[in-house]
């Protein structure tokens, strides 16, 4: 299935040792493998990615990295490509709020974005507005146009590798996640907005997730929403024993759907 929903683990700076990351890929293992409903994902630190790909051997689970470089090769001290990491990794993130929050534009994005898809890598496209443009009730027209310029150098072709993730700062690492009904219709709208850009067909094989103090008390209402393809899971991603009961819940609920 070319569109399997997906659960994205975003170890961001974490853990500090190899010996950590590596307890942490053998914790989750076996749930992963015992379903087929999901695609599991592991984002580790770049240093960590070596690692964690002898780990993930057999295992189903597929590797991806936490950002990338939109050059291929040059005099850029202290950046990784996505040609590198297509040699190793099937995913990536760019536009992390975390990212955007450290002087990232909608333009160095949208190169990011243009560079990992023509690279063949899987790549979630972050985007999501901030506790006062929320409360200013700004949300929609945030994160409309934070997908239309962060899609700039994308194309129908992209479309099965491109993955949308709603992620509201203000529910980043807060504790304070968002509610299925506001996430449902934020969804609705990078859906919508990626459509316009790439055409209808294309549009409906992006795949659209929910991120943001989700959790395994929460994962269920988003999974079950209609616009949700999965989560990018931050926190929660770190403890091995919660991550592998979002994996179940969320191959529970999608099992269901087509059944």
């Amino acid at each position: 299935m070319a569109n399997k929903p997906v659960l994205a683990a975003n170890w961001k700076l974490n853990p500090t040792t190899a010996g950590e990351a590596a307890a942490l890929v053998q914790g989750i293992v076996e749930a992963a493998r015992n379903q087929d409903r999901v695609t599991v994902a592991i984002f580790p630190p770049f240093l960590w990615i070596l690692g964690v790909l002898e780990l993930l051997e057999g295992t189903g689970i597929e590797l991806g990295a936490q950002d990338c470089f939109w050059e291929p090769s040059g005099p850029y001290t202290g950046e990784v490509s996505a040609a590198m990491l297509a040699g190793v990794c099937q995913w990536v993130i760019v536009g992390h709020s975390e990212r955007r929050a450290m002087g990232e534009t909608d333009e160095v994005v949208a190169r990011k974005a243009g560079a990992a898809l023509a690279a063949k890598l899987s790549t979630i496209v972050c985007v999501g507005e901030n506790q006062e443009q929320h409360d200013a009730g700004q949300a929609a027209q945030v994160v409309t146009a934070q997908v239309g310029a962060s899609l700039a150098q994308a194309s129908a072709d992209d479309s099965e590798r491109l993955v949308l993730a709603y992620e509201p700062v203000w529910a980043i690492g807060t504790g304070k996640n968002a509610d299925p009904e506001h996430a449902y219709k934020q969804m609705r709208l990078i859906r919508d907005a990626a459509t316009k850009l790439i055409g209808p067909k294309a549009g409906q094989n992006v795949r659209v997730v929910y991120g943001g103090s989700v959790n395994a008390a929460n994962v269920e209402q988003y999974v079950e929403l209609p616009q949700c393809d999965g989560c990018l899971v931050g926190g929660a991603s770190l403890k091995a024993d919660e991550f592998s009961t979002m994996i179940r819940s969320t191959a529970g609920v999608y099992s269901a759907a087509v059944q």
